[in-house]
């Protein structure tokens, strides 16, 4: 009778523990910030052709205007993830590990430049050379400064030759290039183009000089470490993605056009980069990187590679 009865008490214990289960996994949510820039052109793609849903994740997408904007809805934990550099995330791990990268997002290449630095159509300048001593647009501490000092610097430039000035909001520097009344800016890829139509001159780009020029995808770690699975289903659509994109990226004009990542001038002529397969920085990128911040003052500390670079979650 008393085994009856623990068989009974065992096959209730049983069923009961099955009806709390959840029946199936809840999908994962994944909030991400984007800017109007190329560089999301695969995550749009991806959304478009239902691979994040084959891969078992949700994305939605939060756009945002400017890279202050991005860092602090990352910062208030209102968004999960974003396409930025090494440097922002950088920034962010300064006390702890905030953020980390898990892939490429754009990686400059040949006949594709990223960055451009350009010399006004009224500035006489038409080499590399001309820069030398003259200020050049950027925003300051960010990818575009540290490209363009990096690029100067690989083209033989000390560093009393090289000079920037800060305006920060890329519409200004068009503006003011487009004016004269600044001799040279850089700009990114489509929009460096619009300046160029207007006369500006292309001195020098990153295609050459891919290790300074790209951008990374990177989410929060504490969202990684709940939900591995879900970053490694978005990563695994981003790549199939990415091979969509490079394989005929006529068929995504429309992208181009609904997401506003190319200006109406230029949609019909322009023709999108070849994106990176799966791939995170190297060490030597990062730590190039760190030390040109810490040239600047904008970092005190070193920030680990390891910690802060994640590469396990790729397909």
């Amino acid at each position: 009778m008393m085994r009856k009865i623990i068989f009974i008490v065992l096959v209730v214990l049983a069923l009961s523990l099955n009806a709390c289960a959840p029946t199936a996994t809840e999908t994962v949510t994944l909030k991400v910030a984007v800017l109007p820039i190329i560089d999301t052109l695969p995550m749009y793609v991806a959304q478009q052709e239902g691979l994040f849903t084959k891969h078992g994740v949700n994305v939605e997408f939060i756009p945002v205007a400017s890279a202050p904007e991005r860092d602090g809805i990352l910062a208030a934990s209102q968004a999960d993830g974003t396409i930025n550099e090494t440097l922002a995330v950088m920034l962010f791990n300064k006390e702890s590990v905030q953020m980390q990268v898990v892939r490429y997002a754009l990686r400059p290449t040949e006949g594709h430049p990223h960055f451009f630095i350009i010399a006004s159509a009224q500035s006489g300048i038409t080499t590399v050379d001309g820069l030398k001593g003259v200020e050049i647009g950027v925003s300051q501490a960010t990818v575009i400064e540290y490209a363009t000092e990096r690029i100067l610097q690989a083209e033989g430039f000390n560093a009393d030759e090289i000079k920037t000035i800060a305006v920060p909001k890329i519409p200004d520097r068009m503006a003011l290039l487009a004016s004269g009344e600044l001799m040279a800016g850089t700009l990114p890829d489509p929009l460096a183009a619009l300046v160029v139509g207007q006369g500006g001159v292309i001195v020098a780009d990153d295609s050459t000089h891919p290790e300074y020029g790209f951008s990374v995808i990177s989410f929060r770690k504490s969202v990684i470490d709940a939900n591995p699975e879900a970053i490694k289903g978005f990563l695994a659509a981003i790549e199939e993605a990415t091979a969509l994109v490079n394989a005929d990226p006529a068929k995504y004009k429309n992208v181009l056009n609904e997401q506003k990542l190319v200006p109406p001038p230029l949609l019909e002529a322009y023709q999108p980069p070849v994106f990176p397969s799966a791939g995170v920085p190297t060490e030597n990128e990062w730590n190039d990187a760190l030390s040109w911040l810490k040239e600047k003052g904008a970092l005190t500390v070193d920030i680990s590679y390891i910690d802060s670079v994640n590469g396990t979650l790729l397909p």
